[in-house]
């Protein structure tokens, strides 16, 4: 099926980001052996700086899914998941100023240290399980998804690369702790962004520039920002994307240890703030490239779409199967892209492995077991290499799943958005208690797990998920150099809207199943917080009185001193008018 095969030089590009990413491990394992202790592997020894750290953060969670999938999305359904970009402002906001100056003050590893300090050990446990099961799930289709769509659009062995890249992770990971993290996330993100740019670069020179690109898009309908439709079973409007993404990407960067542990790394609450929103530019930038990306591939497919026509088998492989086509030629650049594909896996998992090593030792070794800091050091090795070997046999049970952009989310929205309110209710409700937050967390969990899986049994109809039209019309399916098509029948169109059926008969609460899944975070993070304030009303939470550093003041935010220096600078304009 492949359009063109590998050549050697995308053999040796695709090695060398290997062979750099283990360098880095080996490095880092070099320069800080003599500093054996947990908190120098877990945590960088606190030392970090905003520039290093903000770029992990931004590779952390622009995995393959993003590089692989975003197109996809927009060449499918449209260009308005470019809302994302202020989903990410309002996160950096968010958690800049609520979720931050607790952590660092705290200078815990750990988050869920906080909700022992502030409900109980049965609350920090079951958040650090939560976050177990949520991150070994994701990190298995993070490795699987990519693989499997490169695989068969290139020929490359599935197997061969999911454990080439799970062993070259954990080897790294394993070795170098969060600093070697940091630095090949650094290094990866530049891989990223070049595998985007070779690709929107020769895509614009192919189709003669980006205003064709852009009228080709208009006229295909790509170009839909202007959906303000409030109905919430509608896929992707302004309001899903905005307000779905930003509880989504709030627990992403407010609650998940593996944003967390990087901004608490750095050496000031300054330096950490800087991370947050240098990152948010980083995300802003990989959001442009993959909508941008989506847009050249209905620019060149419009009249002949490779997934309709049967040459495709998931809209995963499009933009692999766009690469083969046009650079294909170019030996070096498909290796160059596939590269980048899996930079973003790499990042995403050793990030993930990371944090769950951290989770682990802090969580659920260190309360029960007295060791000493070169023992811990290397129980935190242990773990780390445990992980790597677990996230390698879930991408085996990924393959059960199939490439499915949704479930990526959905899996961030069940786990993630009850663990947001969780966080919240202790940050920001002083009355909350220990019964009201684990009565909430449970509920939320039950009702959101309750509404994605009706999703994936009663999946949307297409008037709700709207897909967008292709045609193909313009393929030519007689044999060529380049094809190896002979039929000159067109293959039975595959499903718009899921990979399951919907099914004839719809019950009473189909509708609410059809909700967005990008829904899903926000239904977890309100159930939560409300079912955890009412408990906490009648189990005696107004008689509660939380420590000071466990709960958000004024002086914890950056806003409360920007507020005090207009005030004062009016004050001193009114006072030197006066005296004039």
């Amino acid at each position: 099926m492949a359009v063109a095969s590998f050549a050697l030089a995308d053999y040796v590009v695709f090695a060398l980001m290997l062979v750099v990413s283990a360098a880095v491990g080996i490095y880092y394992a070099w320069v800080d052996r003599s500093r054996r202790n947990p908190g120098n592997f877990l945590t960088g020894g606190r030392k970090l700086t905003a520039l290093p750290v903000s770029l992990s953060l931004t590779a952390s969670f622009m995995s393959a899914i993003t590089v692989l999938s975003f197109p996809a999305e927009v060449y499918h359904y449209g260009a308005n998941i470019g809302f994302y970009g202020l989903s990410y402002l309002m996160a950096m906001l968010v958690t800049s100023e609520v979720f931050l100056p607790i952590f660092y003050k705290l200078e815990i590893t750990s988050t869920f240290e906080y909700l022992e300090l502030r409900f109980n050990r049965a609350t920090r446990l079951l958040g650090t399980l939560l976050f177990i099961v949520q991150t070994i799930l994701y990190s298995g289709i993070v490795i699987y998804v990519p693989a499997l769509a490169l695989n068969q659009v290139t020929g490359m062995n599935l197997w061969g690369v999911v454990i080439s890249t799970g062993v070259v992770c954990t080897f790294y990971c394993t070795l170098g702790g969060l600093k070697a993290v940091v630095w090949t996330d650094v290094f990866q993100l530049g891989v990223m962004i070049a595998g985007f740019l070779s690709v929107i670069i020769a895509s614009v020179i192919l189709q003669g520039g980006v205003i064709n690109i852009f009228s080709d898009s208009q006229h295909g309908g790509r170009i839909n920002f202007w959906d303000f439709d409030t109905n919430p079973l509608r896929r992707h409007t302004f309001w899903t994307v905005a307000i779905g993404g930003t509880f989504l990407w709030t627990s992403v960067y407010g609650t998940n240890q593996s944003q967390v542990q990087r901004y608490i790394s750095c050496k000031s609450i300054t330096h950490a703030r800087f991370s947050l929103f240098i990152n948010l530019l980083g995300l802003w930038l990989i959001l442009l490239c993959s909508v941008f990306a989506g847009m050249c591939l209905y620019s060149i497919y419009k009249s002949c779409d490779p997934w309709t026509s049967g040459l495709l088998s998931a809209l995963d492989q499009l933009m692999p199967y766009l690469v083969m086509d046009i650079l294909g030629d170019y030996p070096g650049l498909p290796g160059l892209f596939v590269a980048a594909a899996f930079s973003g896996s790499l990042s995403t998992v050793s990030s993930s492995i990371n944090a769950l090593a951290a989770v682990t030792v802090e969580d659920l070794i260190k309360p029960y077991a007295s060791m000493s800091e070169r023992q811990l050091a290397w129980i935190s090795k242990g773990t780390s290499l445990l992980y790597g070997v677990l996230c390698i046999g879930m991408a085996g049970l990924a393959s059960l799943l199939g490439p499915i952009f949704q479930a990526v989310i959905s899996i961030f929205g069940v786990i993630g958005g009850p663990l947001l309110g969780l966080f919240t209710l202790g940050i920001l409700c002083p009355f909350a208690t220990s019964k009201g937050a684990l009565s909430g967390v449970v509920l939320g969990l039950a009702v959101s797990l309750w509404v994605a899986i009706g999703a994936q049994i009663y999946p949307p109809p297409p008037e709700m998920s709207r897909p967008l039209s292709l045609t193909t019309e313009g393929c030519n399916f007689t044999m060529t150099d380049s094809f190896s098509w002979t039929s000159t029948d067109l293959p039975t169109l595959p499903n718009f809207t899921s990979g399951f059926t919907t099914p004839i008969s719809r019950p009473a609460l189909a509708d609410w199943y059809s909700v967005s899944y990008l829904y899903f975070s926000p239904i977890g993070t309100i159930i939560t917080i409300s079912v955890g304030l009412i408990v906490s009303v009648l189990t005696g939470g107004r008689k509660l009185n939380v420590e000071s550093r466990l709960r958000l003041t004024k002086e914890d935010t950056s806003l409360y001193y920007l507020f005090k220096i207009i005030k004062d600078g009016v004050s001193t304009v009114a006072v030197s008018e006066y005296h004039i």
